[in-house]
């Protein structure tokens, strides 16, 4: 009788025991991950961590099948939060680059991770930030390269359909750089000239471009191999016949989010590393950064596309010399990436963020430009009067973030038939803050205090459409533009296509695709 008593209280106590234990969880393992296996991370990252995490798949599959899935980090999950900034990563667009895919499936489990263990900085980075990753935007040419052996410079580079991906974009640098020429500069969101594209994009590349535009996006990084620095546009030279710097308007802040990588990867800065080609210096002795035109020139680039396209400010991190690294190499790259990764994002809260609203109703204004002059001090009597010409705008909310480095700005607000507010701020970027919020309540310029809807940027497309129906393409003036600015003819028109529901970013973003589906 007293053995079965200890058996049946030794059951209940394992038992009971199983029931109060938490699941464990098999430990992250670094080896190069096939397509499956990378969903079933993603999946498990967020059975681990359901209220911080949604995973998606983005609007295309790949040429072969292949879902592009991402994993998404926030306090909301699935909701763009007012004055939130959001952040992505992007790796593996050359498919035979494997390093970054991997960074990003151990990121997820690391974030997830930690959050649980309740590491403070990782929980604060999540509730202030959006946070997206995509391990493979070319999960087909991930296929490919593994196959051949991962040791091939150029197997599985491109595509199912042998395309590079990013050469894909569409071309706006040129667009930039032809109305620069010509004196007649519109500096932000060029889609928005263009009806027709000059090829049909991959649909990798097309699905990249509707979330692009769908979601208000402060900053990003799409991870490459074969080199060790942190590139930042413009990528594409404005010299024809060959590599010459070119700057962006935004330079300062773009150097600033380069060197937030280099400086925190242990080599990437290093003036001792050498170059991967064994003919020139490396990177290392100009901080682990470079202007991308004055490396080597690339049109229809996804790094220049975000920046003249939409709000997004993206580098793109070139992970090390080999492409394809061993297994055994894994674990210490993560190790060499994982702070870097993590101060990159948390760039996306420099400069300054606020609401733009009517003085009135309180009626967020979307589409409002934010125009930012630099106005910072030299010496008691001198001061910077430099207009930063890109714009960036405010997103469905109302809301908008512009990312700035230290010093002093005259930053206006404006929207047709609202008379412009300027105010004079003191960035000073605080380590891992939020940005310093600058709130604009416009005056309507009419004398009803009535909007007085006209076709311009700032006009939702729903809204157009409604007002115009048939009439629609009557009323739109159509640019043609390829990458010799001059549209083939006999091409069909390519559709965007109109998105229903696009939520975080309004439908403006796509009136350079009119739909034949539209209502």
């Amino acid at each position: 009788m007293a053995v079965s008593k200890m058996c049946l209280a030794l059951v209940t106590f394992v038992f009971c025991n199983l029931l109060i234990s938490p699941v464990v969880q098999a430990a992250f393992q670094f080896k190069h991950h096939n397509n499956e296996e990378l969903a079933t991370i993603l999946e498990d990252v967020h059975s681990r961590c359901p209220n911080i995490t949604k995973v998606y798949a983005l609007s295309e599959n790949s040429v072969a099948g292949n879902p592009l899935l991402l994993i998404e980090f926030s306090d909301e999950p699935g909701y763009h939060e007012l004055l939130e900034p959001e952040f992505k990563y992007i790796a593996n667009m050359h498919g035979n680059e494997v390093l970054g895919r991997e960074l990003l499936l151990k990121m997820a489990d690391y974030l997830c991770e930690q959050y649980m263990a309740g590491n403070e900085s990782i929980r604060s980075l999540i509730h202030l930030t959006r946070i997206h990753l995509m391990p493979s935007m070319n999960p087909d040419g991930w296929e490919m390269a593994t196959a051949a052996g991962g040791d091939n410079y150029l197997i599985g580079r491109a595509n199912n359909n042998s395309v590079d991906l990013n050469r894909d974009f569409p071309d706006l640098d040129r667009l930039l750089y032809s109305e620069e020429e010509e004196r007649t500069v519109r500096n932000n969101h060029l889609m928005d000239q263009i009806r027709h594209l000059d090829h049909p994009p991959q649909p990798e590349t097309l699905a990249v471009m509707r979330m692009i535009m769908e979601q208000p996006f402060v900053a990003s990084a799409n991870l490459h191999g074969g080199d060790l620095v942190a590139n930042y546009p413009y990528d594409e030279s404005r010299d024809k016949d060959g590599s010459t710097e070119s700057p962006s308007p935004d330079d300062d802040t773009f150097r600033h989010l380069a060197l937030s990588y280099s400086k925190m990867h242990p080599r990437m800065s290093d003036p001792d590393q050498p170059s991967c080609d064994d003919t020139s210096s490396g990177f290392g002795k100009q901080d682990g950064i470079t202007n991308g035109a004055a490396w080597y020139s690339v049109e229809g680039g996804m790094q220049d596309f975000n920046y003249l396209s939409s709000n997004d400010f993206e580098i793109t991190l070139e992970l090390g010399c080999d492409k394809y690294p061993k297994t055994e190499r894994l674990a210490q790259e993560w190790e060499d990436n994982k702070d870097a990764l993590i101060n990159l994002i948390w760039q996306s809260h420099i400069g300054v963020k606020g609401e733009v609203k009517d003085a009135v109703t309180g009626r967020p204004l979307v589409n409002a430009v934010i125009t930012t002059r630099n106005v910072t001090r030299i010496n008691e009597t001198h001061a910077r009067k430099d207009l930063i010409k890109h714009d960036i705008t405010s997103a469905q909310g109302g809301d908008y973030w512009r990312l700035l480095t230290p010093g002093e700005y005259e930053i206006t607000a404006s929207v047709r038939n609202y008379l412009p507010l300027t105010k004079r701020v003191l960035v000073t970027n605080p380590r891992h803050e939020p940005a310093f919020i600058v709130n604009f309540e416009l005056q309507s310029a009419t004398n009803q205090g009535q909007r007085t809807w006209e076709w311009d940027d700032d006009v939702p497309l729903d809204y157009v459409v409604e007002d115009l129906g048939e009439e629609f393409d009557k009323n739109v003036g159509e640019i043609p533009f390829n990458q010799e600015t001059n549209w083939p003819q006999n091409m069909e028109e390519f559709d965007l296509g109109f998105k229903e529901n696009v939520g975080d970013y309004n439908h403006l973003k796509y009136k350079w695709f009119p739909s034949p589906n539209r209502r």
